[in-house]
């Protein structure tokens, strides 16, 4: 009995041996913040304007024996889950499944114009809410949970980002869109970039969206140019835009920006939608102050629906 324990330990231990776990990293993640906000100016009523950031995120990631990454994040805001994710990644680019709060391809770049801190379009919101109360933008489906995301390895430059997700209802509905983004080798301080979405919504409902960019660095300027078109199955609901940003970097701690956005209905009755936006960000060691004014007339086409909002944050680096 003793001779047959010994064996058996021996041949456990020798199946061990060969097996090998590659331990996750943990970390935990936060910047302390405060910030203080009117998104309408002079129109609402909101009182105190300043809050502090209140999120905590969490990455674990490893290597499996064959050697492809793995890294989960999970975000907790507010006390509650909001943003996660898991992610694979090799000599293959990576793959990402966003559980929730993820970028479409078409969604991260839907303006890619300079800014010092938010885009001209952006901090607006006249209701509270990002749906009805904010200025309208060419974006394709957003982002939503469940979706799926393939980034390709730099090739020469170029990089490719696919997203793909089904929607909630029982309907035969979905977003597929990708991005391509070129930083030529020959010409140094040059992006471009094109994304092209199609969002099935329902039956026989379809929408269809592209976006093309350019920016370019010298010195301390950076100078960008971004184009985007929806086309929608619905009478009278394409869209046009225009947008266009320049940055200063005064030195390496302060930069200062001014920012365009321009978005044109189909609608005769329709105004056109014009956002402006200035910008700055100062750095000193583990600090940060930024802050943006923008002012948006004629939101979602309406005339003299006008406003102005600003939003400013005190940002510590641990």
């Amino acid at each position: 009995m003793n001779n047959l324990r010994k064996i058996g330990l021996s041949a456990l231990a020798g199946s061990l041996a060969t097996f090998s776990v590659n331990a996750a990293d943990m970390s935990v993640s936060g910047a302390g913040s405060i910030s203080f906000d009117d998104t309408n100016r002079g129109k609402s009523n909101r009182g105190n304007g300043f809050y502090m950031g209140d999120s905590l995120k969490f990455n674990a990631s490893g290597d499996t024996d064959n050697g492809i990454g793995v890294a989960v994040y999970y975000e907790i805001d507010g006390g509650a889950l909001d943003d996660h994710n898991i992610k694979l990644s090799g000599d293959f680019g990576s793959i990402t499944f966003d559980g929730h709060g993820g970028s479409s391809a078409m969604g991260a770049v839907d303006d890619k114009t300079p800014n010092a801190y938010e885009e001209a379009w952006d901090i607006i919101d006249t209701d509270g809410t990002s749906a009805t109360g904010s200025p309208t933008v060419i974006n394709g489906s957003g982002g939503g949970d469940g979706m799926w995301i393939y980034n390709s390895p730099n090739m020469g430059g170029a990089v490719l980002t696919v997203a793909y997700r089904n929607h909630v209802s029982a309907a035969a509905e979905s977003m597929t869109d990708f991005a391509l983004a070129m930083s030529p080798e020959s010409i140094e301080g040059l992006s471009l970039g094109l994304a092209m979405s199609n969002n099935t919504i329902g039956a026989n409902i379809d929408s269809d969206e592209t976006t093309m960019y350019a920016t370019y660095a010298t010195g301390g300027f950076t100078v960008g140019l971004q184009s985007s078109d929806l086309d929608h199955t619905t009478a009278t609901s394409d869209q046009e835009s225009i947008a266009y940003g320049v940055t200063y970097a005064v030195n390496d701690d302060l930069s200062i920006g001014y920012s365009y956005h321009e978005l044109e209905t189909e609608l005769s009755t329709d105004e056109d939608q014009k956002s402006t936006g200035i910008s700055a960000s100062y750095t000193m060691g583990g600090m940060t102050l930024a802050g943006a004014s923008n002012e948006v007339k004629n939101i979602a086409g309406t005339a003299s629906r006008d406003h102005e909002g600003y939003e400013f944050t005190l940002s510590f680096a641990f």
